[in-house]
């Protein structure tokens, strides 16, 4: 069993316009596999997204928490968590 919930894939399948030009994913299994694939991860809140782009070495110097959530990759997701997604 994957670590996301039914709800994370729905989020991601309702907003996946934001990151990608047209649908990846148009099911929920689908959404499941892809994000699989490209090995997404979710969040558990913004403290956790920030330190992911800086162990990924990612230049997020001056950026402040509102804009590194409003990044393309960046998804909300229920409860303060965020799937961010790498392709």
């Amino acid at each position: 069993m994957s670590s996301y919930s039914e709800q994370d894939l729905q989020s991601f399948l309702d907003q996946q316009l934001q990151f990608f030009p047209e649908p990846v994913a148009e099911t929920l299994e689908e959404a499941e596999y892809f994000l699989e694939d490209c090995m997404a991860i979710v969040c558990k809140n913004k403290k956790e997204v920030k330190q992911y782009f800086e162990e990924e070495g990612v230049d997020i110097c001056g950026m402040s928490d509102e804009e590194l959530l409003e990044q393309p990759e960046v998804f909300p997701l229920e409860r303060g968590r965020y799937l961010i997604v790498e392709a």
